[in-house]
Order: C-alpha cells, then sequence, then structure tokens
C-alpha cells in the first residue's frame, strides 16, 4: 500500500509528547519482563490447514525510539505488550502473555493446574499450555476460570479441553452468573456488524510495521484461529462465595455490568494473589468499545474497583489480570487500583456535571480535562478506550443520541446529507479544494469531514479517496490510541485498496452449537427481512428431537415470536429434527435430510424466503 510521510505538523505534535510524559520511567518495563522464563521456539501458530493464526515475530520491529509515524506513548505502549512468552508471577503462578489479544494465567493446584482465560482461538491456547508445560511439566489441567464474557477470554478453551474424549478427566469451567447468555448473545445477535468493524477496530488488514499496525493498546491484535465454548459448570453468583478447586481456595467478587454484562474478580489466598479481570488494566479501558457493544457503567466500575481495595488491598502481595503485566507489592497495589477507581469515577462525575449544564457529549469531550495526578500516570493513558469517546459514551448511556437541539432531532442521513453539503459548497471539486487546504494547514479533522462528504456524494472519485486516504494516515499517525490508529489507516487502506471485508469471526459453529432454542429463535427472528414478510402469517410447529421441547413459531406483521408448547396438531406444518440440524437449516441448507416433516413444507419455503442475513462486507469509509 502507497504510504506517505507524517506531515511536519503530525511529527511536532508527537515530539512535543516526548517532552510532556514521563518517558524515563522504566517500571513499566521492569515489571513487564520480570520472571520471564522462555517463549516459543517458532513465533508463528497455525490452525491445522497450516495457515497462520498468530505470529509475534510480526511485532519485532517494536524497538528502540518511535518513528516519526508513530505517537511515542503509544509506541511505548506497544513495545510493552509485545513481550511474548511465559512469565512466573510468584512461585505456583505464570502467565503466557503476547500470544494473543489477552493474557492466560496458570495457577498450580495440589495435582495439576488452573486455567484462567484461554485466549480467543483454540490454536494459541494449545500454544500457551504447551509453552506452561514446557517449563513447569505435564501437570494436568483440573479447571478452566472464564473472569468474563468476551471470546478472548473463553475462545480458545476447546484447544486445552476436549470434551468428546471420553478418557479426558474431568475439568471444572467456572464463570460468572450470566456468562454464557452474554457471551452467545454478543457474538450472535450483532456479530455482523461487531466482527466488521473489530476489523478495523484491531487493523486485522492492516500491515504491521511503523506505518502500519503497530498494536491495539489493550494487546497487539486478535488471533484468528478457531474460537470455541463450554458450558459452566461451577456458576458464581456472589460476593464472598468461596470455591476450592484441587486445594486452591478461590474467593470471587463480583463485578457485573462493568467492562462485561458478565465479570468477576477473584483472590487466592494460599498465594496472597489478586486477579482484576479486565477492570484494573494498564491504560484507560473503553466504556463504549469502538467496535460496538452496550455502552459499560463508569459508575459502578469505580465502585467495584473500591470495594477490592477494601476487601484485598492489605491481603494482596500481586495483583494480575486478563491484559497486560502485573504489580507487586501492597502499596503498589493500592496505589494503582486507587488510581484506576479515580480515573473512571472522574470520567463520570464530570461528564454529568457537564451535561447537567446543557453541554453535548462532543462538547464536554472536546474540552474534557484529567486531574494532572491521573495525566501522570502510564496506566490512564487512553491506548484502547480514550477520554474522548468515552465521554461521548457516557452522555450517551444517560442521554441517548439526541442533543436536545430540535435541529438535530430529524437529520438527513449521511449519503442524502453529504450530498445537500457538497451542493451548497460549490459541487465536490470545490470541496476537495477546501479539503486540501485543510490538510495543507494541519487541520485534518476538518479535512476528513469535508472529504467524508465528498465520498459520500461520488463514490468513484479518485482525488477525493486519494487526499481522503492521505488524510487519515496523517489521523494515524497521531493518535496515542491504538484502536483509534487502527480505525483511521483501516479507512486509508480501504480507500486505496477496496473493501478487505470481516477479516476474523466469531459465529463459530462451536459457539452456534451453546445456543439455546430460544437463542436460535431469537437470531433467526433478527434476520427477517419485515418489508418482504408484512404480508405473511404463517404457523409451525418444531420439536428438537435431541432436547425433548418442542416451540410454536409464527411469523405475522414481518415479526417472528416462538413459544414453547407442546404441538396440538393444529399447525398446518410441523418439524422434528435435532438442534445441529436445525442451525444447518437456518443458515439456508432446506434439504429434506434430517427432516421429519409432517404437512404443508411449502410454509418453511415461504419462511426462508424472507430471511436476510447479515452483511460482512458492509461500507464504512464508502457508502
Amino acid at each position: 500500500m502507497r504510504q506517505n510521510d507524517p506531515t511536519p505538523s503530525i511529527e511536532s505534535a508527537n515530539r512535543a509528547l516526548l517532552d510532556s510524559l514521563p518517558f524515563a520511567d522504566t517500571a513499566d518495563f521492569v515489571a513487564a519482563d520480570r520472571g520471564f522464563l522462555g517463549t516459543l521456539d517458532d513465533p508463528v501458530i497455525r490452525d491445522r490447514a497450516g495457515e497462520v493464526v498468530w505470529d509475534a515475530s510480526t511485532y519485532d520491529f517494536l524497538q528502540g525510539e518511535a518513528p516519526a509515524t508513530v505517537n511515542p506513548s503509544l509506541w511505548r505502549q506497544s513495545q510493552l505488550v509485545a513481550r511474548h512468552g511465559l512469565f512466573e508471577v510468584l512461585d505456583g503462578l505464570y502467565q503466557a502473555r503476547g500470544l494473543d489479544l489477552s493474557v492466560m494465567s496458570f495457577i498450580e493446584s495440589d495435582n495439576g493446574v488452573i486455567v484462567v482465560d484461554p485466549l480467543i482461538s483454540a490454536e494459541t491456547a494449545k500454544a500457551a499450555l504447551a509453552l506452561y508445560r514446557k517449563h513447569r511439566g505435564e501437570r494436568p489441567l483440573v479447571a478452566v476460570v472464564f473472569t468474563h464474557s468476551h471470546i478472548d477470554h473463553f475462545g480458545g478453551v476447546l484447544g486445552i479441553v476436549d470434551p468428546a474424549d471420553p478418557d479426558s478427566p474431568r475439568v471444572d469451567i467456572v464463570a460468572p452468573h450470566g456468562f454464557l447468555e452474554h457471551a452467545i448473545a454478543e457474538n450472535v445477535y450483532a456479530g455482523t456488524a461487531m466482527a466488521r468493524r473489530a476489523g478495523y477496530m484491531y487493523g486485522a488488514a492492516l500491515d504491521r510495521g511503523p506505518s502500519g499496525q503497530v498494536g491495539a493498546g489493550l494487546g497487539q491484535t486478535t488471533s484468528t484461529g478457531t474460537p470455541g465454548i463450554l458450558v459452566p459448570t461451577i456458576d458464581v453468583r456472589d460476593t464472598g462465595e468461596t470455591h476450592t478447586i484441587d486445594g486452591v481456595e478461590f474467593e470471587f467478587q463480583m463485578a457485573p455490568n462493568t467492562e462485561a454484562p458478565a465479570e468477576m474478580h477473584f483472590y487466592l489466598p494460599r498465594y496472597r494473589a489478586l486477579c482484576m479481570a479486565e477492570n484494573a488494566t494498564h491504560n484507560l479501558h473503553n466504556l463504549l468499545t469502538l467496535r460496538g457493544a452496550l455502552v459499560r457503567d463508569p459508575h459502578v466500575w469505580s465502585r467495584y474497583l473500591s470495594e477490592a481495595i477494601q476487601r484485598y488491598g492489605d491481603r494482596a502481595d500481586v495483583l494480575f489480570a486478563s491484559h497486560h503485566w502485573p504489580t507487586w507489592g501492597s502499596e503498589r497495589i493500592v496505589h494503582f487500583l486507587g488510581v484506576q477507581r479515580d480515573l473512571y469515577g472522574y470520567l463520570h462525575d464530570q461528564t454529568l456535571r457537564q451535561l447537567n449544564k446543557g453541554l453535548t457529549g462532543a462538547e464536554i469531550a472536546e474540552d474534557f480535562r484529567m486531574p494532572p495526578a491521573l495525566e501522570a500516570e502510564w496506566s490512564t493513558r487512553g491506548y484502547y478506550g480514550s477520554v474522548s469517546h468515552n465521554v461521548k459514551a457516557i452522555y450517551q448511556r444517560y442521554m441517548g443520541w439526541f442533543d436536545g437541539n430540535p435541529a438535530r432531532l430529524w437529520p438527513h442521513p449521511p449519503q442524502a446529507q453529504a450530498e445537500r453539503y457538497v451542493a451548497a459548497m460549490g459541487g465536490v471539486d470545490r470541496v476537495i479544494e477546501l479539503a486540501r487546504e485543510a490538510y495543507d494547514q494541519g487541520d485534518f479533522r476538518w479535512a476528513a469531514t469535508l472529504l467524508d462528504h465528498a465520498v459520500f456524494t461520488d463514490s468513484g472519485n479518485g482525488a477525493a479517496k486519494a487526499l481522503y486516504a492521505d488524510t487519515l494516515e496523517q489521523l494515524g499517525y497521531g493518535a496515542e490510541n491504538g484502536t483509534w490508529r487502527n480505525f483511521f489507516l483501516s479507512g486509508a487502506t480501504e480507500l486505496r485498496e477496496g473493501g478487505f471485508g470481516t477479516p476474523t469471526s466469531t459465529d463459530a459453529p462451536a459457539i452456534l452449537a451453546q445456543l439455546s432454542p430460544e437463542q436460535i429463535f431469537d437470531a433467526v427472528s433478527i434476520t427477517v427481512d419485515g418489508p418482504k414478510a408484512w404480508d405473511l402469517d404463517l404457523a409451525l410447529d418444531i420439536t428438537f428431537t435431541d432436547l425433548g421441547r418442542s416451540f410454536h413459531v409464527t411469523l405475522h406483521n414481518g415479526v417472528l415470536i416462538s413459544v414453547e408448547k407442546e404441538p396440538d396438531g393444529t399447525a398446518p406444518l410441523s418439524l422434528r429434527l435435532t438442534k445441529p440440524r436445525f442451525l444447518s437449516l437456518a443458515a439456508g441448507d432446506i434439504t429434506s435430510d434430517g427432516l421429519d416433516v409432517d404437512g404443508d413444507i411449502g410454509i418453511l419455503d415461504q419462511l426462508t424466503a424472507v430471511l436476510d442475513p447479515g452483511d460482512p462486507d458492509f461500507g464504512i469509509v464508502l457508502p
């Protein structure tokens, strides 16, 4: 891909940051290297077909001083998270870091090992467990803990647990209450849109290097192997709840609706170790992730961090989490947790204070200033979440998308709006001319706004696309936030080379197989093309022979409704099939194989004809 040098204004801004932050402080580098035992002999992890799903060596360029094309603060963070291998946190507690977006931890028990958060892909999790065993021996796996309901903390479980092997010893699966429901809902209901945007967020299609993807702040990027899921056998519900697993006592603290809707922390008395899941990492996290999700609650997030300090601050000698490196020493732990608590509490309270004065989210975010003491902490920097988009998320959480100005209540959609703006400014050529002036003046935000209108008016205009790509590239070069950089550079890539679609996907068969019948029907209902189905009035009974459950399904007014009830013979169509066969049916396989049909099969044809699945290639930077 053609790439440009940074402009003088971007170089100047990046140099200025070097003078404003404590780059001489190397404590994080000491902590990130502490306890290093070794790494993979081959940094490339492949799937069964030989396709690369992870290659740690692609970040070997992260050496020395930051180049002019990367914000120096982000460069520093990327150097830290790119360190890969097995690390001893303390005797009996180990972590595999740098082998996926997240961290996989190993807790040694009386007779084996307990794994915490087995990464995204089966392949990376398997490699991480093999690396642990290389250094610590062939300890059997006795349990897996999922700290929360995001795929980078459970997706690799089938790489270390084989539920189909009758000779495998029992492995407990421990998770917070609501884990399965939230894990599946997030990866299925809005999964197509989230996965497409995640390709931008993690820079999945970008070349890695000083002019491309350097990381995502929370970790490098996402692996591209095979994700799966297992149903928990231990459902943790209450703070203070304890479970002893192979001699190791776990004391749990529930933290729902924080970084994930189902999340928990735990304390290990044997090791005087506190796991904070993903609620206290070495950066500002997202309150609304750029890939899309429900807005998170910074108020309760801050409260749970306060509770963790009170419950465990004087009992913990080490704090570890599901990303980044640990923190050692009670005093440092309390300080770190206190800073993180104040970070989310301040964002929440000050956004609410200003919105109650009538400011909109964009207005609050533009001039929002953090306390100097928090600004000076590396762990508060916006490498993954940013102050800007988190403040807007808080506004959205409380006030919604509408800012109260009636002129903004019913605007034209982006393409129609763009056409009118471009016409008002004198046509596309004039808009490009104005954007070039803004670009030359270093006002890349305004240039991007103008060029967004230009390409949404004339998506084939080569001059507009070229300048737009150059503009996004400069914004990427200056971004401290890893996901912002990835979004900007991904947009530039698609403008120059065409759409790259969705490089990764979360709708893996192993995850879909865990859907309940209710969730399956919900997922199907989301794909109904309402206008095409307006005039249909359908009814059928569906019996899942492998589950012994039956549902009455109707399609009326474009809405698919399912109710669990036994067939009474009145429905014009009755289907008997297994849940896996129904999943393939919903995916488009309407052959008779595996179907026991009684009644009018034409009803099924009418239903499948109005199903409209999501588009993993939908436009983002172009209409």
